[in-house]
C-alpha cells in the first residue's frame, strides 16, 4: 500500500512538475517569449485542440457545401438534379419515340412502303354473315329515299360512320380526268388527275404543311397534316407556293401543276390521302371530275 501511494505521488508530481518553454533570438540569444508549462497543462491543451478540431470538421461536413467534395457523399441538390435529369430523359425518350413514329409515317407516304399484309382501312370492316332467306329485305319507297339522302351526305365523309366526328369536308385539289385510279394491289395509293401545266393546286382542307421539298422520283412534293389523323399528299408539281410550317386554308393555292420527277409522264397531280398511317382511296371522298 505504501509503495502504491508513493508511486501515485511520484506520478502526480511529474504531471505537475513545471517546465519553462523559452523562445530565443537565434543571433542574439535574446529571450522573446517564455511559457511555464506542466505535463498536465500540455495534455489538457492537446485534448481540447483535438476536440475542437473534430467539432469543426463535423460542422463543416454537416452545414457547408464542402461535404460535396467528400468521395461517396451525395448532397440533396445533387439528388434533386439527378431526379430531374431522369424525368427529362424519360420525357425525351417518349418524345423521340413519337417523333420516330411520325417520321416513319411520312416516310411511308413519300415512298409508298407498306407491309404486304397491311390492308386498306375500309376493308377491315366485314359485314356479319347471315342467312338472307330468313328476312324480308325488300325496301319501301320511304326507306329508299332515306338511304339516298344518307348516301349523299356520307359520300364525301372521311370517317367510318356519319355523325361520329365533327363535320369535315374535303375540297377538290384540282378538277380533271383521272388517268390512273387508286389501286392497292399495284401499290398505287393515289389518283392521278390530268391537268394543264401550271394549273393551280389547292389544299384539300385546313392544315399545316409538314413537308415541302424536292424528290428525285416524285419532283416537288407537299404534304399537309389535317385534323383527325389525316394527311394529304401532292406530288409531281411544277413549283410549290407554301413552305414547311405554313398553315393553309381549304381551297388555298399551294402549288402549280407540272410533271416534275423521274416517275412522271406528263402534267398531272398525283394525289394521296392517308388516315392514321394507312392509305385510303381519295375518290371515295372527293369528286375530281
Amino acid at each position: 500500500m505504501a509503495k502504491e501511494k508513493k508511486d501515485k505521488k511520484r506520478f502526480a508530481k511529474k504531471l505537475l512538475h513545471k517546465y519553462r518553454l523559452v523562445i530565443l533570438n537565434e543571433d542574439t540569444f535574446e529571450e522573446r517569449l517564455s511559457f511555464k508549462l506542466t505535463k498536465l497543462n500540455v495534455f489538457v491543451a492537446a485534448s481540447l485542440g483535438i476536440i475542437i478540431l473534430i467539432a469543426g470538421t463535423t460542422f463543416l461536413i454537416a452545414f457547408t457545401g464542402l461535404r460535396e467534395y467528400i468521395p461517396g457523399y451525395s448532397s440533396a441538390n445533387l439528388k434533386k438534379q439527378a431526379a430531374e435529369l431522369a424525368y427529362k430523359t424519360d420525357s425525351l425518350q417518349t418524345a423521340l419515340m413519337l417523333n420516330n413514329q411520325y417520321y416513319e409515317s411520312i416516310r411511308k407516304v413519300l415512298t409508298g412502303d407498306l407491309k404486304p399484309m397491311i390492308l386498306n382501312r375500309d376493308s377491315l370492316v366485314r359485314s356479319q354473315q347471315m342467312d338472307t332467306s330468313l328476312y324480308d329485305l325488300s325496301s319501301s319507297r320511304a326507306d329508299s329515299i332515306l338511304r339516298e339522302e344518307v348516301a349523299q351526305e356520307d359520300k364525301y365523309n372521311v370517317f367510318e360512320t356519319a355523325g361520329t366526328q365533327m363535320e369535315f369536308a374535303l375540297f377538290p385539289p384540282v378538277k380533271g380526268t383521272i388517268s390512273e385510279k387508286y389501286n392497292l394491289k399495284s401499290r398505287h395509293y393515289a389518283v392521278d388527275v390530268v391537268v394543264a401545266k401550271n394549273a393551280p393546286i389547292k389544299a384539300a382542307a385546313d392544315g399545316r404543311v409538314i413537308f415541302s421539298e424536292w424528290s428525285a422520283a416524285t419532283g416537288h412534293v407537299m404534304i399537309i397534316e389535317h385534323n383527325y389523323g389525316l394527311l394529304s399528299v401532292y406530288k409531281h408539281n411544277a413549283s410549290l407556293t407554301k413552305e414547311q410550317g405554313d398553315f393553309v386554308r381549304s381551297g388555298e393555292v399551294i402549288a402549280l401543276a407540272g410533271s416534275s420527277g423521274e416517275l412522271s409522264t406528263g402534267p398531272h397531280l398525283h394525289f394521296e390521302l392517308w388516315k392514321d398511317g394507312n392509305p385510303v382511296n381519295p375518290s371515295d371522298y372527293i369528286d375530281f371530275e
